[in-house]
């Protein structure tokens, strides 16, 4: 699997611009195992969150596995809705001699997903990204809010 961390990097990102600015949530896991992750939200003036740590290989893995079994790599962004003034969501991932970049609008709810022109294609992202926001978040959480006894 050595070999395989070599061809693997994961980014996404979910913003907009409006009232406050330029707000967004941003990640990336390197296939060296940093992760680094920002989130930017002016609201009630708050600042910037900029957090990097480095995971372990069987965390890098487990991502690869996730990804893998979501068959995301497959999908084709062409049929989704185009990023609107309501935000934008890019995932790009690089795996193994792959690389794919999708762009679009963000989502609400799956409500959305289903009125989409390729439903079937938008639930996989969307489920995918729900999968690696949770991931990343229990990473973040675990590694700067835990205390030390």
């Amino acid at each position: 699997m050595a070999s395989r961390e070599k061809d693997f990097y994961l980014r996404y990102y979910v913003g907009h611009k409006g009232k406050f600015g330029h707000e967004f949530l941003e990640f990336e896991v390197r296939p060296d195992g940093r992760l680094r992750y920002v989130n930017n939200s002016k609201y009630k003036n708050d600042t910037m969150i900029r957090k990097e740590c480095v995971v372990h290989k069987a965390v890098v893995q487990e991502l690869m596995r996730v990804i893998d079994d979501s068959e995301v790599m497959k999908e084709d962004d062409k049929m989704w809705p185009s990023p609107d003034r309501v935000g934008r969501q890019e995932l790009e991932i690089v795996f193994d001699d792959q690389h794919i970049s999708f762009t679009t609008s963000k989502i609400g709810s799956l409500i959305d997903v289903t009125k989409s022109k390729d439903p079937e294609g938008l639930r996989n992202f969307y489920y995918l990204v729900q999968d690696i926001k949770c991931m990343v978040f229990s990473l973040i959480g675990l590694h700067f809010k835990i205390k030390p006894i």
